[in-house]
């Protein structure tokens, strides 16, 4: 009975925070300066006729509320409205942009979650030690690059001067696609690896000086089973807790790097949308990592009871 109360709160505090992000997203764009008809009508002179035609033609004319039922109503028929820049359906433009995306974001994941986990791992055991040490202040110096600063850097060392990697596109087909995205992946993924071991660390850490611990290894337990048992499954919680935070962080740094990388994704494509003020798409992608970002978490929520009983345990005593 507790696990589906538990999962009937997270269900409803997923659909209001949608929720409130769909207002925002929508009534958002009445503080944007310009005008979309006239990026519609754009080298014309055109006569107040036309500029009535187009403005019906997108439901321009009607209410703002009333847009937003409309937009609400269609976006659960699967209609994300029309591109005013592409004259396509928006989901016709997302579908072709969101695979380099996601390949990208998944490709990033991936690196972040090896090489900070076992960086933070390999400190946390090391503690004190020069490896620590060595670990923490290249972390730091990690933490404090910009995707975009990582990019250029990428692109010159190892597109430029070595030519081991090309600097622009997505690539065709799985493999070409990752040799393509693994550039632009590491640049996506340098400033998360470093957040990633730096929690990883600090949590390991907690649970090494925790009693169980020492009663574990008091009891002739090797080193690498008290820490796989006793140790770093009770240290996931925060680690899982900072990865779902960490979807969001990846999929609006995306923008940057396919800017650099010339890759034709929703990020690049949501900074091109803004810059020519279509508004159909902008929300889409907008609600997209919203609702993407949301159920990431929710689902990280749901999960971590199951890997630290003590978490459970704690939300039934409130």
């Amino acid at each position: 009975m507790n696990v589906v109360k538990l999962v009937a709160k997270k269900l409803g505090t997923l659909l209001l925070t949608v929720f409130a992000a769909s207002l925002l997203v929508f009534f958002s764009r009445a503080l944007v300066p310009g005008d979309p008809v006239a990026f519609l009508l754009r080298g014309r002179k055109p006569s107040p006729e036309a500029v009535a035609e187009v403005t019906a033609q997108f439901g321009l004319d009607l209410p703002m509320w009333q847009q937003y039922v409309n937009w609400v109503a269609n976006l659960f028929q699967g209609d994300l409205g029309r591109s005013l820049q592409f004259r396509q359906d928006v989901s016709v433009v997302l579908a072709d942009r969101l695979p380099v995306t996601l390949g990208l974001v998944v490709m990033a994941g991936t690196m972040i979650a090896i090489f900070g986990l076992a960086a933070g791992i390999i400190a946390a055991l090391n503690r004190g030690k020069t490896t620590d040490r060595a670990i923490l202040i290249s972390m730091t110096g990690l933490g404090a690059i910009p995707s975009f600063v990582g990019a250029i850097v990428l692109i010159a060392v190892f597109a430029v001067q070595l030519g081991w990697f090309p600097s622009f596109g997505s690539g065709e087909g799985f493999l070409d696609g990752i040799y393509h995205l693994f550039l632009p992946s590491l640049a996506l993924a340098i400033a998360f690896v470093a957040l990633v071991a730096r929690v990883t660390r600090s949590s390991m850490l907690d649970q090494l000086e925790r009693e169980h611990v020492e009663v574990a290894t008091s009891r002739g337990l090797t080193r690498s089973r008290v820490v796989l048992r006793h140790v770093l499954r009770n240290a996931i919680g925060p680690i899982l807790t900072v990865s779902g935070v960490l979807v969001a962080g990846l999929l609006v740094a995306s923008s940057i790097v396919e800017q650099a990388f010339g890759l034709a994704g929703i990020g690049s494509l949501l900074v091109q949308s803004v810059d020519r003020l279509d508004f159909p798409v902008v929300q889409a992608i907008v609600l997209l990592i919203v609702i993407i970002f949301v159920l990431v978490n929710t689902v990280v929520d749901l999960l971590a009871p199951l890997i630290d009983p003590r978490v459970a345990a704690g939300a039934a005593a409130r």
